[in-house]
């Protein structure tokens, strides 16, 4: 076994590891006789082998250890797509690893060396991610959770402090950011009316219905939208609002809709929604005010060929987290 290990030129604290889960698990064995990792695109650092020699200065140790985690979590990255790699993480004959996502996309291919990669996992790299505590990579933006290595990615795509999706109607924006970039973002980019208080109060018209424009109208921190979508086979609209932060912030929060026109109309009162939920995840949890367009055009009179709709509504705090049902506060934000 050893020469196997000479011959692939594998570095000293990695082999050792792996003969350690070789003689652990004897159900590995076969495996790991293959899969002897070489992290060739890498250096592993000399820190590593050091920290034990250097208890007595406490300096040392702490930057020595920044220094090893840090070389580490560059070991576990991609070469490919540069994001951390989670189990199964391969490897070719010469030892460039790669994650299973990329061992797909290169055609089974070693995007360094052009061997092919076969089956052979990094059992030893797996087992060094075991063992290590990272930060949120959200940190920069206020998370201050520490996480073990396989822990971290579930995490971080639920973290309350990462950046939110553009919330803007009818469009593939892929900008992201924090709530007052967002906002600013969305009145300069993308030309939203602002309004501010905790009532609003819109007229929707379209001379064709059924070449209807999605509309978004911002009030202080929600998103009041008007979108128009397939409700199976019939043609709907429907008006919901979302809330400029998470889902526990949201639901502080209660409102009222009314739309309607030509002395007629529909009501519905709700929560708000996050805008982590998604304009599709809303339509189709049918979370809003939804009216078919045979009554659209009815409310809006006329030969019912030209839409013609007032949008209405409040928003307030519920009792428990304001007195009686306030009104909320006009925030500065939106204003």
């Amino acid at each position: 076994m050893e020469e196997g290990i000479d011959s692939l030129h594998c570095a000293p604290i990695i082999s050792d590891m792996t003969m350690m889960i070789m003689d652990q698990d004897d159900d590995h064995h076969q495996v790991s006789s293959v899969a002897k990792p070489i992290i060739s695109h890498h250096v592993l650092p000399s820190s590593i082998n050091n920290n034990n020699n250097n208890n007595n200065n406490n300096n040392n140790n702490n930057n020595n250890s920044k220094t090893t985690s840090t070389s580490v979590h560059e070991l576990l990255e991609c070469p490919v797509c540069t994001n951390s790699m989670y189990p199964p993480i391969h490897q070719c004959l010469n030892g460039h690893t790669l994650c299973s996502t990329c061992k797909t996309r290169v055609h089974n291919r070693c995007p360094t060396c052009r061997q092919e990669l076969g089956d052979i996992r990094c059992l030893a790299l797996e087992k060094v991610a075991e063992s290590l505590q990272l930060p949120c990579k959200y940190i920069s933006l206020g998370c201050p959770e520490i996480f073990p290595y396989y822990s971290k990615l579930k995490h971080e795509s639920l973290c309350n402090f990462r950046p939110h999706n553009c919330p803007y109607a009818g469009s593939e924006c892929s900008v992201v950011g924090n709530i007052p970039f967002l906002v600013a973002h969305l009145r300069d980019d993308h030309k939203v009316d602002m309004h501010s208080g905790c009532t609003f109060n819109h007229r929707y018209v379209k001379s064709n219905p059924h070449e209807v424009e999605n509309a978004i109208w911002m009030l202080t921190h929600f998103c009041l939208h008007f979108e128009a979508f397939q409700l199976g086979m019939a043609p709907v609209y429907m008006a919901f609002l979302r809330f400029m932060g998470d889902d526990m912030e949201a639901r502080n929060y209660s409102y009222s809709l009314e739309v309607g026109g030509n002395g007629r109309k529909l009501i519905w009162e709700g929560t708000p929604r996050s805008i982590r939920d998604s304009h599709q995840k809303v339509r189709e949890s049918h979370d809003g005010l939804i009216i078919q367009r045979n009554m659209a055009l009815f409310f809006s009179g006329g030969d019912r060929k030209e839409l013609k709709l007032r949008i209405t509504g409040r928003i307030w705090k519920e009792p428990h987290n304001s007195d009686g049902g306030a009104c909320i506060p006009n925030l500065s934000l939106c204003s």
